[in-house]
């Protein structure tokens, strides 16, 4: 055996401990080296070995930095504790069903630890909202004895806790996807939990195909996939019949009451689900039942709503809790109350967060779903009942530590009749996001990717026709035996932008323009939801401050005025609390006003291309002059065309496809829209709601002259 034939003889036992980044270079560069010996020297040899050795000691100092591990002998899972752990050490792919309580969330990345994982390489636990990432990483590292987080780390948007030698890090589902960026092969982790598959969300759905992909290529790649509600057999046959574990919670009985809203009395809006909630939690306190008591109820506005008329009528704490809510308003629905807690909550309550000490579900049965329009191709957020599994999983946050009550806003009929899980995101959502994250990450046609359910083809369609209209992709010409399509150099500039395809594209637009500022300003505000508050009680009065930023012919230049204010009074207060002040004054949530400016900032970081640089406090008041004015609907049509309408009568307009629009009531152009409009978003829709057709984001656009014949011929219903 030569020389270099036993120094890779020596190199291959060392190599399974060496951490997981490394092991992938180790690996293809010994390849090389076995191909061609000949050109080995012996200084990169010992290169190799000092990688090597260094390697090895990182993966020996994360093993002696493993935390005491402690089993909570109460929690469901912990009885199958050494099945989980085996499992994990012998099979690729393993998936693990329990209700929400059972403990999986906090307890799994633990028995990985166990089983030997965390070593090589990070365990990844993913979760779809930011409350349920931060306080899952808290409390596994409450429970390894890390209160300050040394092994324990997490990353959601705008907010990281980082430790040096960290073994197990807790994400949002899109800090994941967003590193499939810069590390396609995910060598940062030798290990990935997706927790809550259920709500087959995108990114969800994404993460799960992308990892069906990964894991033919990194064997060395572990993945667990959690969930408390899942069609099993789908998803293990999905994953190459992935074994299933399935962990049984401890129920205690919950009595199930029916109390359907009277459809007449709703219809003619003499009552609603609010009304009928307040009822029930009347006739609870009326019977003398004291315990804490969770409310589900669909929107901000309805728990607000709900939470003032409960705060005015009944005793005990009222709490709101909803993802946009701070981190220490979240918090306190965890914290004891010393008397009754009335928690009204969106279905954040549903699954990602058990809070204890619930007796009482009062359900409305309703939710915010996305849904996509194929005929507008645009996307709503509208009220839908939930399915009979999230219907199941509200039942369930009441039977945990006692019996529970579970009062449902809705009849049994109407239960018996509603889907038993809800359709997965992609079934229902605007594909062009996806296919540009596919294309940047060379994944190949979108029908051959392994979704676990293959997305509509005129979803692809659709998809396909609004990257091209963007002007975000060509057909790959030197693919010649497949339909497969390729970035143009403005694509290629969307890719970078973590946005919505379109805003990505009018900003790549105001680079040309030269109005990058106030165009990521717009982009940032259309990212979040609407700062404006408008509570159910103060509508005039939310009206009047709100005319104060009032832009007469542009709901984008109305952003650009708040912003203006906004920061204005920053400079003169320079408080934290002077500044809540003003935004309770002016009816602006101060939660999405700072989520606004820290969007604003990674935009222009990016863009810059200085992705660390930090925000400065200092503002320079954005123009709202005609030259601005022309300069920014300019780049609004390129990235919304297919969005611009010609009026028919007052508030009504046609827009493409012979669609017939109305102005919403909140927009700045109500009652004086011009003569054509471009819309950049629908506004929520719901029940109150009534036209499902309202058009939100607005602004008038200045023609000299006639819509053009190409862009009619683009707006125009397809020929038949």
């Amino acid at each position: 055996m030569s020389s270099i034939s036993q120094f890779i003889h020596r190199i291959n036992k060392n190599i399974g401990r060496t951490m997981a980044v490394d092991h992938y270079h180790i690996s293809r560069t010994l390849a090389a080296f076995e191909k061609n010996k000949a050109a080995v020297s012996f200084k990169k040899l010992l290169q190799l070995q000092k990688r090597i050795n260094n390697s090895v000691q990182h993966y020996e100092r994360r093993a002696k930095s493993i935390p005491p591990l402690r089993f909570p002998p109460d929690l469901p899972i912990c009885t199958k504790k050494n099945e989980i752990i085996s499992a994990i050490q012998k099979k690729q792919t393993l998936i693990i069903t329990g209700e929400t309580g059972s403990g999986k969330t906090t307890q799994i990345p633990k028995m990985c630890l166990a089983a030997g994982r965390g070593l090589r390489g990070l365990i990844g636990l993913t979760q779809p909202r930011r409350i349920a990432a931060t306080s899952i990483a808290s409390r596994i590292a409450f429970e390894v004895g890390e209160p300050g987080g040394k092994s324990v780390i997490y990353k959601i948007r705008f907010e990281e806790k980082a430790s040096a030698e960290p073994l197990i890090k807790v994400m949002t589902d899109g800090i994941l996807l967003a590193e499939t960026v810069s590390d396609p092969l995910l060598l940062a982790y030798d290990t990935i939990i997706v927790d809550e598959a259920h709500e087959r969300s995108l990114n969800i759905d994404f993460i799960l195909g992308f990892l069906r992909t990964l894991t033919t290529k990194r064997k060395d790649l572990k993945l667990i996939i959690t969930s408390a509600t899942i069609d099993t057999a789908k998803f293990s046959a999905a994953f190459d019949q992935a074994p299933v574990i399935e962990v049984s919670g401890r129920m205690y009985p919950v009595e199930v009451r029916y109390q359907p809203v009277d459809p007449v009395a709703e219809e003619n809006g003499e009552a609603t689900y609010v009304d009928y909630a307040i009822s029930c939690v009347e006739t609870l306190q009326k019977e003398r039942r004291y315990d804490d008591i969770l409310i589900f109820m669909p929107t901000e506005q309805d728990i607000r709503e709900t939470c003032e008329r409960l705060s005015k009528r009944c005793s005990g704490l009222v709490l709101p809790l909803y993802a946009r809510l701070s981190g220490s308003q979240q918090r306190l629905v965890f914290e004891p109350a010393g008397k009754q807690k009335i928690i009204v909550a969106t279905n954040i309550a549903e699954t990602s967060l058990t809070i204890p000490g619930i007796k009482y579900v009062i359900d409305a049965g309703l939710a915010r779903q996305l849904e996509y329009n194929p005929r507008s191709q645009t996307t709503g957020l509208p009220v839908k009942p939930v399915s009979r599994s999230s219907a199941e999983q509200r039942k369930g946050r009441c039977g945990r530590v006692q019996n529970g009550i579970c009062i449902r806003l809705y009849s049994a009929e109407d239960y018996a009749d509603r889907p038993l899980y809800t359709a997965p995101e992609i079934m229902r959502s605007n594909l062009a996001g996806v296919i540009l994250k596919m294309i940047s990450l060379n994944l190949g046609p979108v029908h051959n990717f392994p979704f676990i359910d293959s997305p509509l083809p005129k979803s692809i369609r659709d998809g396909l026709d609004i990257l091209r209209d963007l002007g975000a992709i060509e057909k790959n010409t030197a693919d010649t035996e497949a339909d497969t399509y390729q970035f143009t150099a403005t694509g290629r500039s969307m890719a970078q932008l973590p946005l919505d395809p379109r805003i990505a594209r009018i900003l790549i637009e105001s680079q040309k323009e030269g109005c990058v500022n106030e165009v990521a300003v717009i982009a940032a505000a259309l990212s979040i939801q609407d700062p404006r508050e408008r509570p159910y009680d103060k509508t005039e009065q939310a009206a009047k401050a709100h005319a104060l930023f009032q832009h007469p012919e542009s709901d984008f230049l109305t952003y650009l005025s708040i912003w203006n204010h906004y920061h204005d009074i920053w400079e003169k207060l320079q408080t934290q609390n002077k500044l809540r002040k003003f935004c309770h004054e002016h009816f602006l949530s101060y939660k999405r006003m700072t989520e606004w400016r820290d969007i604003y900032q990674q935009i222009i970081s990016i863009i810059s291309g200085n992705k660390t640089a930090k925000r400065s406090q200092k503002h320079t008041p954005l123009e709202i002059d005609q030259i601005i004015y022309d300069k920014i609907h300019k780049c609004i049509l390129v990235g919304y065309l297919s969005q611009i309408a010609q009026k028919k009568e007052k508030n009504f307009y046609l827009a493409a496809k012979s669609r017939e629009v109305m102005l919403y009531p909140g927009s700045g152009l109500f009652n004086h829209g011009g003569p054509w409009i471009v819309a950049a978003e629908p506004p929520p829709i719901s029940k109150a709601n009534g036209w499902r057709n309202w058009v939100g984001t607005t602004a008038v656009i200045l023609t000299r002259k006639p819509i053009g014949r190409k862009t009619a011929d683009r707006l125009s219903p397809p020929k038949r």
